[in-house]
C-alpha cells in the first residue's frame, strides 16, 4: 500500500511551507497519522512534529447539453498537512 500520493503544491500550501514549515500531501484514503509520518519521515528524511488530516468529498456536477442532463463527479481523496521540525525543508522537485 503506498501511502504518500503526492505532494499539493498550490499557493497556499507554499505560503505555509514558507512562513509556517508546514507542506501538503495527498495521501491514501485509509492510512492513518502514524503511517503517514513514518512514511514521509522515511521518503524526506525530516522530523515530522505533526500530522493533521482531512477528507476532501467528491464535487458532483450537471450540465444541460444537447443528449440531454449529464452528471458527473470528481474522486474523493485525503490530504495530510504535516509540520516540519524547524530548519528542515521538504524539496518536492528534488525526491520526485
Amino acid at each position: 500500500m503506498s501511502i504518500i500520493i503526492k505532494p499539493i503544491v498550490t499557493e497556499k500550501v507554499t505560503k505555509e511551507s514558507e512562513v509556517l514549515n508546514r507542506f501538503g500531501f495527498v495521501v491514501n484514503k485509509k492510512a492513518n497519522k502514524v503511517e503517514i509520518k513514518k512514511a514521509i519521515e522515511a521518503a524526506y528524511g525530516v522530523t515530522i512534529l505533526s500530522v493533521n488530516t482531512m477528507n476532501v468529498r467528491p464535487d458532483r456536477t450537471t450540465k444541460y447539453t444537447k443528449s440531454g442532463l449529464i452528471s458527473g463527479k470528481t474522486n474523493a481523496i485525503k490530504k495530510a498537512i504535516v509540520q516540519v521540525q524547524d530548519g528542515e525543508t521538504i524539496d518536492f522537485y528534488n525526491n520526485i
